[in-house]
């Protein structure tokens, strides 16, 4: 008797190797839908002396808001005006309302309702995201994203960085890894997605340590992660560290393939927000060929299509994760 073929079948996301946003969206929406980063004039415990006054150690003055709208503008305004940004570029049908600058539920429950509820009854808005810290997500808070997400669906981006407690210390997040798995549960119990934020490149982080990361939040129910590679930038307590104690930064050819070693180990039914990351060119001070972020993700696609990735210990797990990228 023959026998029957068991070779995992590959797993397409349209053209793609990696669930990405876009081919989420589009399955689940029907089309695209551009993010419009919004600035509500929050501040952060890390900034406002509560866990200090300097606030993450890699974070910009505009507490990683830096292509945020105006601030000094309403929600609304700040959507118009992000609304004709990209009606200039693209043929937009819809919209995510992205609260990206610094901490977007710190802040009194009424102010939060006040700002979210402006934006997620704006035309065009399919999708409320906001990006917050774990250790930010009271009782009040919850039932109010929980009340919001009756009316449309209500994303929480939760900046975990690392699971590593030297890093974290190092980077001063400011909370432990418990209170994040306390917050990812609470938000899934309200049925909120969960999205998390990885650095990848941390100083003093081995490429097996970073991984470690990634396969932690495989065994969570969290729906997607953006990977995001440590950018340097003018201003930061960082860029001070940097050049008093100057550390190693990845190349191209290093980020592809510790991308392509995350990608195989990821859930495959997590959702890929992320890949490089932005930092203002203006700002930016190593690694400066990530300034050229569509060069980096056509070379990342044309990677994982190659079979010269899977030598080495940049995939050495890759045959128990084929079917991720395949």
């Amino acid at each position: 008797m023959q026998k029957e073929n068991r070779t995992p079948q590959p797993v397409r996301w349209g053209e793609k190797r990696f669930y990405s946003l876009d081919y989420y969206l589009k399955q689940t929406y029907g089309h695209k839908l551009y993010k419009i980063a919004l600035d509500a004039g929050m501040t952060c415990p890390t900034r406002d002396g509560t866990l200090g006054t300097r606030g993450c150690i890699f974070c910009s003055a505009k507490g990683s808001g830096d292509f945020a709208a105006d601030r000094s503008l309403s929600v609304t305004e700040q959507l118009i005006q992000g609304k004709e940004i990209i009606r200039n570029k693209f043929h937009a049908d819809g919209y995510i309302a992205y609260f990206q600058a610094f901490t977007n539920t710190y802040a009194p429950v009424e102010r939060l309702r006040q700002v979210f509820t402006e934006a997620i009854n704006a035309p065009d808005v399919e999708i409320l995201s906001i990006a917050t810290r774990p250790d930010c997500l009271g009782p009040e808070v919850l039932e109010l994203l929980q009340e919001l997400s009756q009316i449309k669906p209500v994303w929480v981006e939760l900046g975990l960085q690392t699971i590593h407690p030297d890093s974290a210390t190092f980077i001063r997040r400011g909370y432990e890894l418990s209170v994040f798995l306390e917050a990812v549960e609470n938000l899934r119990r309200i049925g909120i997605s969960v999205i998390v934020h990885v650095i990848l490149g941390l100083p003093g982080e081995t490429f097996d340590q970073m991984l470690e990361t990634v396969q932690y939040l495989n065994t969570l129910d969290i729906q997607g992660i953006k990977l995001q590679l440590l950018h340097i930038l003018e201003g930061t307590d960082l860029a001070d560290y940097y050049r008093e104690h100057p550390f190693p930064v990845m190349t191209t050819d290093e980020y592809l393939a510790l991308l392509g070693d995350c990608i195989s180990h990821l859930r495959p039914d997590i959702v890929i927000h992320r890949l490089t990351g932005d930092g203002p060119s203006k700002l930016l001070i190593e690694p400066q060929w990530t300034t050229r972020k569509r060069d980096t993700l056509n070379r990342l696609n044309a990677y994982l299509k190659t079979p010269e990735h899977l030598a080495g210990k940049e995939l050495y797990q890759w045959h128990n994760h084929l079917h991720c990228i395949s």
